[in-house]
């Protein structure tokens, strides 16, 4: 059986940036490279109180099989990934499901480690974590792009407040930062 590097994925930056480290491992092992989404019913995780009909949990399911596919083909887009390719995506916590996806102690894990997400960041626990305390496998933690860390202070930067007197008129602001920064 060929070694499987397995990768989770979500969109963000970070975990591109995870699916391209595993693919190039993969390339250089000669192993098959396997892709695990996980998703959760609006409203929250497995234990949520809001009861879905069989129809929203379908409509669930096919939009998490779309937007994996929508990820897998923007990432590969410009160049393919040259490994034996396959996808999956499972309802459930992510680090649970990463972990159970790469059960056998021959796979490699490839996590992202980059910023938590937008939604729930301080709520949800890191992934990355859970898959290194957790998993029967090597688990290889890709770092964040430094432009990224630098694009996202760009916009957490938050502007003067107008409520304190020092801000309440722009006498303190050089020109430019009165022209809107130009």
């Amino acid at each position: 059986m060929r070694q499987r590097i397995v990768v989770g994925v979500d969109g963000s930056p970070g975990s591109l940036a995870a699916l391209h480290r595993a693919a190039a491992e993969a390339r250089e092992r000669h192993a098959d490279l396997h892709v695990v989404l996980a998703w959760h019913l609006p409203g929250g995780g497995l234990g949520g109180r809001t009861t879905y009909g069989p129809a929203a949990l379908r409509e669930c399911r096919e939009a998490a099989v779309e937007d994996l596919r929508a990820i897998l083909d923007s990432a590969f887009a410009v160049e393919r990934p040259g490994v034996p390719l396959s996808g999956l995506t499972v309802r459930g916590e992510p680090g649970a499901v990463l972990v159970e996806a790469a059960g056998s102690a021959d796979d490699l894990l490839v996590v992202g480690s980059g910023p938590r997400g937008r939604r729930l960041p301080r709520l949800r626990p890191s992934v990355t974590r859970y898959c290194l305390a957790h998993a029967r496998c090597p688990v290889l933690a890709v770092p964040p792009n430094p432009l990224e860390a630098e694009l996202a202070a760009l916009h957490n930067t938050p502007g003067p407040c107008r409520t304190c007197p020092r801000h309440a008129s722009d006498e303190h602001l050089t020109a430019s930062e009165r022209r809107g920064g130009e």
